[in-house]
């Protein structure tokens, strides 16, 4: 038993497929999020909620992300960065079984506890792929990205069908309560294994240790001042006061927001003009999917005319269009979910490389990265939050989906002014 404490306070660096596990773990990063578009109606109708009801508990999982990751280096620091990846998977599982089978109170509460665990994974991960796979950083931050899109793309296509064939939403979304338990099972054994290569090797794993915890102090930092660097108090107040910080804080939450708002209310629109339960999650599986390729082609523009306007705008433009299409189109939903999902993957893509490119030096990066992170999912938030409000005010979804197309819009006003590289 002591070993295996020991074992779980240490991290080390792992190799081969041990190392390759970090990519099941993204894989678990959304699907707990994902399912519930799909079901949402259902829940809905089952527990007598109005829309703006269902607006909160899919804006929830934003607002934890936002909260949560300035406090996860003191989780790491605590018991450790894979000790942590750990509890996150144990803590999605049980926030997943929750939410379906503890009642009214277990739905609010389970949403919670796995959207705050999402977000230790979410700042953790990329900290233990640059870790394990220092020489091939941008293969392995491409592959978990990935991961992470086809884990959201797979739970949205398969959480209806699987809600009729079990009976209900609760049965469909527990299943998602299953692969991060898996995951858990095999990230324990990879940190024993680990723990024994290093005790044969005579390997402290002090080094380790430091390395890493410095990765997720330069991910986690940006939000609040250094308390030992005395420094860092300047080069936080000069980032909030460049207005550079702020477009790119918009832009983030922006596209973060039509995200979101499609992924959870997608099929509730599909439904309402007589598609399916099933081809609506079809439809979401293309909108998330195709991210995954148009994250990829996107970054061929980013250096258009020494600039990011082209990228920005053409990463933003389409889930303008695909607002308007599904305003005076509806009937060619395919299509505006193919135009949004282009626009989803190519938008996040942008937002993340802006964040690097728009700090001068790596300590302002840094904080702008915390910033922007914060800040942005706040914003994002509002997105299905607003959505499900004005559903139940107008009883349709026209008047959410003109405000949605607007929003879009701002989106490719704020991509001018952000893909112009800051002068000041």
């Amino acid at each position: 038993m002591n070993t295996l404490r020991n074992a779980l306070k240490r991290d080390r660096p792992s190799t081969g497929l041990w190392a390759a596990l970090i990519f099941l773990v993204s894989l678990n990063l959304r699907p707990a999020i994902a399912a519930v578009g799909p079901v949402l109606t259902q829940m809905g109708t089952d527990l007598a909620w109005g829309e703006g009801v269902q607006g909160v508990l899919t804006a929830i999982p934003l607002i934890a992300f936002a909260v949560v990751s300035p406090f996860v280096t003191f989780l790491a620091r605590r018991i450790g960065i894979d000790m942590s990846i750990l509890l996150a998977l144990l803590c999605i599982a049980a926030g997943d079984f929750v939410r379906s089978f503890g009642g009214n109170v277990g739905i609010w509460l389970g949403t919670v506890v796995f959207a705050a665990a999402i977000a230790v994974g979410n700042v953790l991960v990329p900290v233990i792929a640059k870790r394990d796979y220092a020489g091939h950083v941008a293969m392995a931050t491409g592959v978990y990205s990935g991961c992470i899109t086809a884990g959201s793309a797979t739970a949205g296509l398969i959480s209806s069908p699987l809600a009729q064939m079990w009976g209900g939403w609760r049965a469909s979304l527990a299943f998602w309560s299953v692969p991060p338990l898996v995951v858990a099972a095999l990230w324990t054994l990879r940190i024993l294994h680990n723990h024994k290569t290093a005790g044969e090797t005579g390997d402290s794993g002090d080094n380790g240790d430091r390395n890493t915890m410095a990765n997720v102090q330069c991910l986690t930092s940006a939000h609040r001042p250094s308390q030992t660097d005395q420094s860092s108090r300047s080069v936080f107040a000069r980032v909030l006061r460049r207005p550079m910080t702020w477009y790119v804080t918009a832009f983030m939450g922006l596209q973060s927001s039509a995200f979101y708002t499609m992924s959870n209310w997608m099929p509730s629109v599909c439904t309402s003009i007589g598609y399916d339960a099933s081809a609506a999650g079809v439809y979401l599986f293309i909108f998330q999917g195709i991210g995954i390729f148009s994250g990829l082609l996107i970054p061929k523009l980013m250096n258009m005319r020494g600039s990011q306007v082209c990228a920005a705008l053409t990463a933003s433009a389409p889930m303008f269009i695909a607002g308007l299409g599904m305003l005076l189109l509806p009937h060619l939903m395919p299509v505006w979910a193919f135009v949004g999902g282009c626009a989803q993957g190519a938008s996040l893509v942008v937002a993340l490389a802006l964040i690097a490119l728009r700090g001068r030096d790596s300590a302002e990066t840094v904080v702008l990265s915390g910033v922007a992170q914060s800040f942005g999912y706040l914003i994002a938030s509002l997105g299905p939050l607003m959505f499900g409000v004005l559903v139940q005010a107008t009883g349709g979804h026209h008047v959410p989906l003109m405000v949605f197309t607007f929003v879009a819009f701002l989106q490719c006003v704020v991509a001018v002014i952000v893909g112009k590289p800051s002068k000041m």
